[in-house]
């Protein structure tokens, strides 16, 4: 018996992102029976893990299975399953509401996209279950949650309400009705009532689920007549068990589908199987898109953890490392216990010692990828690079096997990303480091004044443009025996050693004309540098803003006053080195040695720092005060 029942209003984004479901996902509509079964396969792992510790749940039902019905005079497809099912506020939760962060994102990036690229990404957000209303006119789900008397029955026409009552439902478990659109082929809407058309989708999408997805279809041999008979629709046969060779490259996309809830293909795949002490089989992919919430805080990433094929957790971070978040699939162990809990993987040494195995066989693996196919492995760059440089931060092992990997942009080659190895494979006969330079994008690091010098000397300099690479520059003092240093910090000592010995003795000699203006410059300047020098790295802009070998980069401090706010960070002293060799220096000489008191050599003190913040894409302290300089002088030179 029924209840009365409720009607209530979708979510403002859910409405909106059915209407799109319903009305721009133009190609593979039969995807809907895909998604369902995947909710019914995890509807039963669930059940089954819960019933390792209440076996009162299972209530002596535990065959666990999915069913599959249809009626062809009511155009009725139904699936059913005995998993764990869910209560009334479960079902308005998941189902009535998309309860979850980043679903207005979903919404605007679907508004602005059509077709595959929209059902990807509707298996990234996770919310398959709105795919039925492309081949459904209306939906019906009966659930119980196991150990609860009460059912739920939930309705929709997905225009914009549904429906909540109670139900006479006596057993745990779901079952979604569809009331079936009439088949439209030329559209994609084949006739999901046909036993010919699901039997080939179960096989084509969901073979490998590990529970018997049953229904009554003819038997293979029978007569047109014939009267239908129950049969095991898929193999149930893990893919991961399976010899890679038997597994064809449908079957391993199908799988990824599944398990990373990715409606895409993904970029790469790796088959692990650990003997020993240990063992354990894997079966890991690469995505070939990052999801949208990869960097957001509080998503929690990681591996499927089986248990002997039994599922166990859902998302086992601990299985890789944080740098890794964004390799999809699972592992299978065959010596951890059953009933294993979230607190004791954290604390069990094998999951510690599979984290280890596992993530050195996966950078194993990008290093061949790196050296075998390059425009693959940029590919995978592109969508993951900054997340691999997160584990620059990670010590001695796990660093050395990560920095071969960087690619960065450079000076060499703009259409190109360079490697370390590659870089030092470059470097001048008597270059003894390896130089880079941070900034916010490329095109404000390779027009900085700071790169004049090596240029003019042919050395290559790396951009590291990704906000990442600011900890990448902390962390990594040197490569291949050679220290790495930034061009923007320090002091610079270019060419071989007879050069070096000359630039010194230039610079020394060039120290006693300008001594004076330094101080006046240092003096004046006070308050927005520590010091005021003359330069060895620049040679056609007068003057540039560099830091001491242990201050933060000029973008590393922006980024963190930014993050942290203005007031939280003390904006940091920077020295100015002036170019001994430009026309701007030698008539600033002049001028302070004709008259110290001159009131235009405290703008002409402004404007230099003001060049030289701009040069290097700063902000300037006092706007207003630069611009009065320039007008003030303009006035004056005219």
């Amino acid at each position: 018996m029924t209840g009365s029942a409720e009607t209530f209003q979708f979510q403002a984004e859910t409405k909106q992102l059915l209407d799109i479901v319903i009305h721009s996902l133009y190609s593979q509509k039969e995807i809907f029976l895909r998604e369902l079964i995947s909710n019914a396969s995890d509807a039963l792992d669930r059940v089954r893990l819960e019933g390792l510790t209440d076996a009162d749940l299972l209530g002596g039902d535990e065959a666990l299975e999915i069913r599959l019905e249809t009626d062809p005079e009511a155009r009725t497809f139904t699936i059913s399953d005995n998993g764990i099912g869910m209560t009334r506020a479960e079902v308005a939760e998941h189902i009535g509401t998309i309860a979850k962060s980043g679903t207005r994102e979903l919404v605007e990036r679907l508004q602005s996209t059509a077709g595959g690229d929209a059902a990807q990404l509707i298996g990234q957000f996770g919310v398959g279950f709105y795919s039925v209303f492309m081949v459904a006119d209306r939906v019906t789900l009966v659930t119980r949650r196991a150990g609860e008397e009460n059912a739920t029955r939930w309705s929709s026409t997905g225009d914009g309400t549904y429906e909540l009552a109670d139900d006479n439902r006596f057993s745990r478990g779901t079952t979604i009705t569809l009331h079936l659109k009439p088949a439209d082929p030329e559209h994609g809407l084949a006739d999901f009532i046909d036993p010919m058309v699901f039997q080939g989708l179960v096989k084509r999408y969901s073979d490998f689920v590990g529970y018997p997805i049953k229904a009554a279809v003819p038997a293979p041999d029978a007569k047109v007549d014939a009267a239908p008979e129950e049969r095991v629709l898929n193999s149930m046969q893990p893919i991961w068990t399976r010899p890679a060779a038997d597994v064809t490259d449908e079957e391993f996309t199908e799988f990824y589908r599944h398990v990373a809830r990715d409606w895409g293909e993904p970029l790469d795949r790796l088959a692990l199987r650990a003997e020993g002490r240990l063992e354990y089989q894997a079966l890991l992919f690469v995505p070939a898109h990052a999801p949208f919430d990869l960097y957001f805080r509080d998503q929690q990433f990681g591996l499927q953890l089986y248990v002997r094929r039994v599922l166990i957790m859902d998302r086992c971070q601990n299985l890789l490392p944080p740098y890794l978040r964004f390799v999809k699939g699972i592992v299978d162990a065959a010596d951890l216990p059953l009933n294993v809990s979230r607190e004791m993987i954290q604390q069990d040494r094998h999951i510690g010692q599979m984290q280890s195995w596992l993530s050195r066989k996966v950078l194993n693996h990008l290093k061949q990828l790196l050296e075998s196919d390059r425009e693959k492995f940029r590919t995978l760059w592109g969508e993951f690079g900054p997340v691999l440089k997160e584990g620059v931060a990670g010590e001695g092992d796990v660093r050395d096997r990560l920095l071969p990997l960087l690619l960065f942009q450079s000076s060499h080659n703009p259409s190109a990303l360079t490697t370390l190895d590659e870089y030092v494979a470059r470097m001048k006969p008597e270059q003894t480091e390896i130089y880079y330079l941070t900034g916010e994008s490329r095109a404000v690091v390779e027009h900085s004044p700071h790169l004049e010098a090596f240029q003019s000397k042919g050395y290559e300099v790396l951009y590291l443009v990704d906000p990442v690479d600011e900890l990448v520059a902390e962390r990594v003092q040197e490569f291949s025996g050679k220290p790495v240093k930034s061009v923007g910090k320090g002091t610079v000592e270019l060419g071989n050693e007879d050069e070096r010995k000359q630039a010194e003795a230039d610079l020394s000699e060039q120290r006693k004309r300008y001594g004076s203006l330094l101080e006046f410059l240092q003096t004046t300047l006070a308050d927005d540098i520590k010091e005021a020098r003359l330069s060895s790295r620049l040679t056609t802009s007068p003057v540039c803003l560099v830091g001491a070998d242990g201050d933060l980069s000029p973008a590393l401090e922006r980024m963190l006053r930014r993050s942290q706010g203005a007031d939280a960070v003390t904006q940091q002293k920077r020295i100015l080195e002036v170019n001994p060799k430009h026309p701007i220096a030698a008539k600033l000489q002049e001028r302070f040695e004709a008259n110290q008191d001159d009131s235009v050599l405290v703008d002409y003190a402004q404007l230099l720092l003001g060049y030289a913040l701009l040069a290097e894409g700063s902000e300037l302290p006092d706007p207003a005060r630069f611009n009065r300089a320039i007008g003030d002088l303009m006035v004056k030179g005219l």
